[in-house]
């Protein structure tokens, strides 16, 4: 890898209620980037449409919220929207040196080896670890603010930013 000609680190994700778990996620895409003089880190924030084809369901906020959330971090340098039609498109624009993964990220990464050697890149591709994933799970957090939500006697909307910091 050429570290002058590129150096960003790309991350993919819903990121609808943000917590340590995503925190500690850009913390380890930061420790790979170390390498770099100037690193980037481009997110790109799964479509509100991509989102029900992948889960099933909506996230509970959309895709310009989940996008200003992230952006409000500032864990990330580039926080884009995925492109409708071109799932790849990111990685065409941006050429990575590195896409980092989610430990439990399988969506889409089916034929991302082959999509590196056919743009002819030079990426490496890095599955993340988790960070107590029996706390810090989309899927288990999600569960409580509904849970939360529904129990609130005067039915008040969860703030749209809401994450506990790794850094305590």
């Amino acid at each position: 890898m050429n570290d002058q000609e590129n150096q960003t680190i790309m991350l993919f994700g819903t990121f609808d209620h943000l917590h340590a778990g995503h925190e500690n996620l850009f913390l380890q895409a930061k420790a790979l980037a170390k390498r770099f003089a100037n690193p980037i880190i481009v997110t790109v924030i799964a479509r509100d449409k991509t989102v029900k084809q992948i889960k099933g369901r909506k996230a509970d906020y959309n895709e310009k919220t989940r996008q200003k959330n992230l952006e409000e971090t500032t864990w990330s340098d580039v926080v884009t929207l995925g492109e409708k039609k071109d799932k790849a498109k990111a990685i065409k624009n941006f050429r990575p040196s590195i896409i980092a993964l989610g430990y439990d990220q399988f969506a889409f990464t089916q034929n991302l080896e082959k999509l590196i050697i056919d743009l002819n890149l030079d990426t490496k591709i890095v599955r993340l670890k988790p960070y107590q994933p029996g706390i810090y799970k989309s899927s288990l957090i999600r569960e409580k603010h509904a849970s939360l939500k529904s129990s609130s006697s005067n039915k008040k909307s969860l703030p749209t930013k809401h994450f506990e910091s790794v850094s305590k």
